[in-house]
C-alpha cells in the first residue's frame, strides 16, 4: 500500500492567501513570511518577463514585496485575489522601471543632440557668406581685365604667379604688379585695414 506525502505539509493545514493578506495587512510577520513564500516565486517570474535584466528584476521584484507589506491593508477580497493583486503590483512596478529607464535614455539622447548642436546660426553664416561673396564680386567689377584676369587665376583657381604669366602670355614681373594693385584695390573696396 502506498502513503500519500504532502511536500508542503497536509493538505488545508495552511489559511489560504486572502486570509494571510488580512493577517499582514495587522501586521503578523509570520503570516508576511508564508505570503512572500507563496508570492515571490511568481512575482520575480512576472518582474522578469518584463525587465529582462536579472538585476533589475529582482530589486523590483523586492521593492514589490516590500510594497505588499506596507500596502497590505489596501488590499480589496471583494475586487479580486490577493495573487491578482500582489501581481498587479509587480507588473505597475515593473513597467514603471522600464518607464523609468526609456525617460533616462530619450534624456540623455537630446543632452547627446544639443551637444552635437552648431553653436552659431546655419542661416545667418549661410547670408552673411552670401553677402561677403556678392562684396567681392562688386569689389573685383571695379578692377582692370588684366587685375582681374590676375586675381581669378591666381586666387580662385590656384595658379602660380609663373602659371598667370604663361597663361596671359605676359612677363611675370607684370603679373606680380597687377596683382599687388588687384590686391590692394580689393582691400580698399572691402574695407580691410593692412
Amino acid at each position: 500500500m502506498r502513503e500519500v506525502v504532502h511536500i508542503t505539509g497536509p493538505a488545508g493545514a495552511e489559511p489560504d492567501l486572502q486570509e494571510l493578506m488580512a493577517q499582514v495587512a495587522r501586521g503578523d510577520a509570520d503570516a508576511f513570511a508564508s505570503v512572500y513564500d507563496r508570492v515571490c516565486g511568481p512575482v520575480l517570474g512576472l518582474v522578469r518577463s518584463v525587465l529582462r535584466d536579472p538585476a533589475q528584476a529582482e530589486e523590483v521584484a523586492q521593492e514589490v514585496l516590500v510594497e505588499v507589506w506596507r500596502l497590505a491593508a489596501h488590499f480589496q477580497p471583494d475586487k479580486g485575489s490577493a495573487m491578482g493583486w500582489v501581481m498587479t503590483l509587480a507588473h505597475r512596478r515593473a513597467v514603471d522601471r522600464v518607464r523609468s529607464a526609456q525617460a533616462a535614455t530619450d534624456r540623455e539622447h537630446r543632452a547627446a543632440l544639443l551637444d552635437r548642436t552648431p553653436a552659431f546660426d546655419e542661416v545667418t553664416e549661410q547670408v552673411e557668406a552670401q553677402l561677403e561673396r556678392e562684396q567681392v564680386r562688386r569689389c573685383l567689377r571695379t578692377l582692370t581685365e588684366l587685375q582681374r584676369q590676375s586675381v581669378t587665376l591666381a586666387y580662385y583657381r590656384g595658379l602660380t604667379y609663373r602659371e598667370v604669366a604663361d597663361l596671359l602670355a605676359i612677363p611675370l614681373g607684370t603679373v606680380k604688379t597687377r596683382l599687388r594693385d588687384g590686391l590692394i584695390r580689393l582691400r580698399d573696396c572691402l574695407g580691410v585695414s593692412a
